[in-house]
C-alpha cells in the first residue's frame, strides 16, 4: 500500500510509444534562463540619468555660498523644531530665510586679491574699484590695481541669481515646506515641487552663459591676471 502510494506521488515525465512497442520517456524542456540581459540594460540605463541628476543638485548647491548653505542646513531643523512649527518659530524662520538670503545677495560682490606679499585679502567690491576690509596698511601700498575690481552688470545678474537659487534650495526643504505649509492643497504641492525645479535649472544656465569670475570669501584663488 505504501509503495503504491509512494509511486503514485513520484512526478513522471511523459511516455511516448515507439513503432516497435518499446516505451521512451520525454525529457522535459529546460527552463527559459532569466532575463538578465534585459535587466543589465535597464540598470546601465537607470543608473547614468540618477548619477546625473545627482550631479545637477550637486553643481547647483555649489552656486551658493559654503558657509550660507551650511548655516542652512544647521539652523534650519533648529528653528523649523524638524518642520513642526507655531507662530513663533515661523516668524523666526522666515528672518532666518531673509538674513540668508542677503548673505547670498552680499557674496556675490565679494572678491580677494594677492598682494605682493605673498597673502590672500578679501574685500568688497564697489562702482570705483574694491574696498580691501583686512589689509593691514590703509594706504594700500602692495596691492594690484583695485580698479578692475569694480562692480559690473554681471556681479548683480550673480546677486539675484543666487537668491533664486537659495529659494530653490529652500522650497526644497522638507522642514522649511512643512513649516509654511504643513498641510499643503494638490495644486499649492505641485507648485511646491516644480517650481523650483524649473528655477533651479534655469538659473543654472545662465551661470553658465554668465561665468562667476569673482572668488569671494571662502572660494580659491587662481591668480589676478586675466580675471578680469
Amino acid at each position: 500500500m505504501s509503495s503504491s502510494s509512494s509511486s503514485s506521488l513520484t512526478q513522471r515525465n511523459p511516455i511516448s510509444l515507439q513503432p516497435n512497442g518499446a516505451e521512451q520517456e520525454l525529457s522535459e524542456p529546460p527552463f527559459p534562463p532569466p532575463p538578465q540581459t534585459q535587466l543589465r540594460r535597464q540598470r546601465s540605463t537607470t543608473h547614468p540619468a540618477m548619477s546625473q541628476t545627482l550631479t545637477s543638485a550637486a553643481n547647483l548647491a555649489n552656486l551658493l555660498p559654503t558657509g550660507t548653505l551650511l548655516a542652512f542646513q544647521l539652523l534650519m531643523p533648529v528653528f523649523t523644531s524638524n518642520g513642526s512649527c507655531d507662530y513663533a518659530t515661523r516668524v523666526l524662520t522666515a528672518v532666518l530665510l531673509t538674513l540668508l538670503s542677503i548673505s547670498c545677495f552680499l557674496s556675490s560682490f565679494t572678491d580677494s586679491v594677492k598682494a605682493e606679499d605673498g597673502n590672500v585679502y578679501y574685500g568688497f567690491a564697489t562702482r570705483k574699484g574694491m574696498w580691501v576690509f583686512d589689509y593691514p596698511d590703509p594706504s594700500g601700498l602692495g596691492l594690484p590695481d583695485l580698479s578692475k575690481y569694480r562692480v559690473r552688470i554681471v556681479d548683480w545678474i550673480h546677486a539675484v541669481l543666487s537668491v533664486l537659487v537659495f529659494g530653490a534650495v529652500a522650497l526644497r526643504d522638507k522642514n522649511a515646506v512643512t513649516c509654511f505649509y504643513p498641510a499643503p492643497e494638490q495644486g499649492t504641492k505641485k507648485v511646491l515641487d516644480i517650481v523650483p525645479m524649473g528655477v533651479g535649472v534655469l538659473c543654472g544656465m545662465l551661470f553658465l552663459i554668465f561665468p562667476a569670475r569673482r572668488h569671494g570669501i571662502g572660494y580659491p584663488v587662481t591668480g589676478n591676471g586675466g580675471r578680469r
